[in-house]
C-alpha cells in the first residue's frame, strides 16, 4: 500500500509540474504575439496619450515576469480577470461556455463509449471474421479522416440533403432537454465517430492479447464457453487499458471540440477561444487555454492512476 500511495503521489506532482510548465508556455506564447496590445485594443486612431494610459492600465510596461506572476496567482485563487472584448469578469464568460462544451462531450461519451466497447468485444469475439474485418475497415475510415471533414460531409447529408438535424447548433438559453440534443446531434455525431474508432480498436486489441494468455488457453481446453471466458476472465484483465484509452478519449471530446465547434457555430469554449484570438483578447485566450490544460493534464493523470490501481505489475516496475 505505502508503494502504491508514492506512485500516486509521483503521478499528481508530476501532473502538477505540467500544469506549470503548460502556464509558463501558454503566458509566453501570449507575449510573442505581434503588434502592440495596447494599440491593437484602442485601433490606429488613438493618440499616444491613451496609448500610455491604457498599457499603464494594463501594466503592460511591467517586466515579463511580474505579469506572469500576477497573472499565474490569479489563476491559483480562481480570478482569471477581465475580458478585453467585454470587460466583464472572464469567469462569468468562460462557465456558460465550459458548460456547452461538458453537454456536448457527455452526450457524445455516453454514445461512444458503449458502442466502441461493444464493437471491440465482439471483433474479438468473432475475430478474423467478416463482422470484425467490417468494424476495423469503418473504424480505420473514421480514424483517418479529419474531424473537420466528418462534420461537413454529416451537414451534406443530414442538413442538406436530408433536413433532418440543422446545419448550425444554436441553443437558445429556454431550449428543453429534448431541444438540446436535437440541435447537437451533428456534432455529437462527429466527435462519436472520431473517438469510437480509437477506443473500439484498443478494446478489441487487449481482449485479443489476454485470449492469447496461457491460462485462457487452459479455460478452451477445458471446454469453457468463449463468451464465458471472454466476460469471466479476458474482460476484467483488460479493463486497465480499455479505461486508460476510454479516459483519454473523453480528454479528446472536451479538449479537441475547437474544429467541431467552429464547424457547427456551437457555443462552446474551442468557438469562445477562437474569437478570443480574432479579437486578440489576451486574458480570455489564456484563460481557455489554462482551463483546456486543466481537463486535458487532470485526465491523463486519471488515466494513469486507473492503470496502476487495475495493473500491479505497474506498481513494481523493473
Amino acid at each position: 500500500m505505502p508503494d502504491l500511495v508514492r506512485l500516486i503521489g509521483k503521478r499528481l506532482l508530476l501532473g502538477l509540474l505540467t500544469l506549470f510548465a503548460v502556464s509558463v508556455l501558454v503566458f509566453a506564447g501570449t507575449e510573442l504575439l505581434p503588434g502592440d496590445l495596447a494599440e491593437v485594443i484602442l485601433g490606429q486612431s488613438a493618440t499616444p496619450e491613451a496609448v500610455a494610459a491604457i498599457r499603464a492600465k494594463l501594466h503592460l510596461g511591467d517586466p515579463a515576469i511580474v505579469r506572469y506572476w500576477r497573472w499565474f496567482s490569479g489563476v491559483l485563487t480562481g480570478d482569471l480577470g477581465n475580458s478585453l472584448a467585454s470587460g466583464r469578469p472572464i469567469s462569468t464568460v468562460l462557465a456558460p461556455r465550459l458548460g456547452a462544451t461538458l453537454f456536448l462531450a457527455s452526450v457524445a461519451a455516453v454514445i461512444a463509449v458503449p458502442l466502441a466497447i461493444t464493437l471491440g468485444l465482439l471483433s474479438a469475439l468473432w475475430r478474423d471474421r467478416t463482422f470484425d474485418k467490417s468494424a476495423s475497415a469503418a473504424t480505420l475510415a473514421a480514424i483517418s479522416m479529419p474531424e473537420f471533414f466528418i462534420g461537413y460531409l454529416l451537414v451534406y447529408i443530414f442538413a442538406v440533403q436530408l433536413g433532418w438535424f440543422p446545419a448550425i447548433s444554436r441553443i437558445s438559453p429556454s431550449a428543453g432537454f429534448g431541444d438540446r440534443l436535437w440541435a447537437i446531434a451533428l456534432p455529437a455525431l462527429t466527435l462519436t465517430m472520431v473517438t469510437t474508432g480509437h477506443m473500439m480498436r484498443m478494446t478489441r486489441a487487449a481482449i485479443v492479447q489476454v485470449l492469447a494468455a496461457p491460462y485462457v488457453e487452459m479455460s478452451e481446453l477445458k471446454g469453457t464457453p468463449r463468451k464465458a471466458i471472454i466476460f469471466r476472465h479476458a474482460l476484467p484483465n483488460a479493463i486497465g487499458p480499455i479505461a486508460n484509452v476510454v479516459v483519454l478519449n473523453l480528454a479528446f471530446l472536451v479538449v479537441g471540440v475547437i474544429l467541431v465547434e467552429v464547424v457547427f457555430v456551437y457555443p462552446g469554449m474551442g468557438q469562445l477561444m477562437v474569437d478570443a484570438v480574432a479579437k486578440r483578447d489576451i486574458p480570455l485566450i489564456q484563460a481557455c487555454a489554462i482551463v483546456f490544460a486543466i481537463t486535458y493534464v487532470g485526465l491523463n493523470m486519471l488515466a494513469d492512476i486507473v492503470s496502476i490501481l487495475a495493473n500491479p505489475r505497474l506498481r513494481h516496475p523493473r
